[in-house]
């Protein structure tokens, strides 16, 4: 239904829906999602890649099949990024070229810049319906009911619903979705506006998916959210309660933990993880900045030295544990002080990689009422030194496994005549390709690396 005379109640109602933006509302057949085929595009976060997996489940339950390599579309499924600008650009391009593969398609919008801006996305030619955070799990629904012409919507202070979604991709390595939403608001973060608050599903509910993962040959889950240490609010249930839980689910060889923030990664889970029979020792921890002042403009809820604490037990109880470390350049208020204390507290802690990201201005966030604004010259000149200290980091970190056993876990895809596995602290290693082997475990004993930083055996 579109909004007419009456708009203003659809807009108080937890539904906001947006007349079609020229003519009349289209109309679909009602045997359109029949026999069809679809064709799905991610953009972003783990976390959407398993909602899309979700989706295209759902549409393949009720016929409409994924489309192979140069086969037109009757649908395509777009699920969306807005972290950055250049993610929102990402998408408008994405958009243009598929109309021009697949012309004739029914294009669907949704994820993060589908929420927040529902109608710039609905004004983008070849886009046919918008569908906001809420509405993911309604693709379905919305095509047969024949929805067209109009961007769907749920306010997203009242975004309430959760559902379990996976993305396999055809490997052995399974990305499980446990919690979505952020209650966080950082001063330079979209992500609650565009996810809502913080919601999970149960302990029962997520063991019951790994449980299924395992059933059709998933070897290995990586636990994925947006805020996944918080876990279990308002049902009696944290995080350490879930990894106990997945702790004893036979049939998945390991466990990897997703982003966790700092403040909730608690030595009670570190010291778990120890001595956990599944936990990988394998840790992705946001910092944002190693300077005490950004922090505090950024309103993060912990300091360098709660930070450098966590690292320090990580190394202390799993020495050869992989830690990743998320760090932003160029947030307003990083005055060039600012980041020489963020590099000189990234030099004093033990990490085997860095994930950099320059920092990206968002309508509606906090941040832009910051004084100090970082030139684009300097966000690049920052962001290159962090990524050659990470070069350099990640070297040693593969440099000090040589000569030690490591578990492999062969994935699916041939890569040049070579397969591609990797050990409990995500180790990459190649091996002449093998069908047999894919979904295997291998115990081996690396001696070299290749020009890529790969170990070859």
């Amino acid at each position: 239904m579109a909004c007419g005379p009456k708009r203003s109640e659809c807009v108080r109602s937890l539904l906001l829906l947006r007349p079609l933006k020229k003519g009349t509302p289209k109309m679909i057949d009602s045997a359109y999602f029949e026999d069809k085929k679809a064709a799905y595009y991610t953009l972003g976060c783990k976390l959407n890649f398993a909602e899309t997996s979700a989706i295209g489940r759902e549409l393949a339950d009720h016929g409409i099949r994924r489309a192979r390599a140069g086969e037109q579309a009757d649908v395509c499924v777009v699920n969306t990024c807005s972290v950055t600008e250049l993610a929102d650009k990402k998408c408008r391009q994405l958009i243009r070229r598929i109309r021009r593969q697949h012309p004739k398609a029914f294009v669907i919008v949704t994820g993060c810049y589908a929420q927040l801006k529902p109608d710039e996305v609905l004004a983008i030619d070849h886009v046919d319906l918008v569908l906001g955070a809420e509405q993911k799990g309604d693709v379905m629904r919305h095509l047969r009911e024949r929805t067209a012409g109009l961007a769907v919507t749920t306010d997203t202070k009242r975004i309430r619903a959760f559902t379990p979604s996976c993305s396999a991709d055809d490997r052995t390595r399974h990305f499980l979705k446990v919690q979505d939403g952020c209650d966080y608001h950082c001063t330079y973060c979209t992500i609650p506006k565009a996810r809502g608050r913080s919601r999970s599903g149960s302990v029962g509910e997520i063991v019951a998916e790994a449980e299924r993962i395992a059933s059709v040959g998933g070897r290995e889950i990586v636990l994925t959210g947006v805020n996944i240490g918080d876990f279990g609010r308002g049902r009696g249930e944290d995080f350490f309660d879930l990894i106990r839980a997945l702790d004893e689910v036979e049939g998945i060889e390991r466990f990897r933990i997703g982003s966790i923030e700092p403040n909730l990664l608690s030595e009670k889970i570190i010291e778990y993880c120890a001595r956990s029979r599944r936990i990988a020792p394998h840790f992705h921890i946001p910092l944002q900045s190693g300077s005490d002042e950004v922090l505090r403009l950024m309103k993060r809820r912990y300091d360098t030295e709660l930070f450098r604490s966590r690292v320090s037990l990580i190394q202390e109880l799993l020495p050869q544990a992989f830690i990743g470390i998320d760090v932003i350049v160029g947030t307003r208020g990083e005055r060039a002080e600012y980041f020489e204390d963020c590099y000189r507290f990234l030099e004093s802690i033990p990490f085997s990689q860095l994930h950099v990201f320059s920092y990206s201005e968002r309508e509606g966030t906090a941040a832009l009422s910051i004084d100090h604004v970082v030139s684009p010259q300097d966000k690049h000149r920052r962001s290159q030194r962090l990524m050659q200290l990470s070069e350099e980091r990640l070297k040693a970190f593969y440099r000090s496994n040589l000569g030690r056993e490591l578990t492999v876990i062969w994935e699916h895809g041939n890569y040049n005549g070579l397969m591609m596995g990797h050990s409990e602290n995500y180790i990459r290693v190649a091996q002449p390709y093998d069908e047999e082997a894919i979904g295997t475990t291998t115990h081996l004993t690396p001696q070299h690396l290749d020009a890529s930083g790969t170990f070859v055996l």
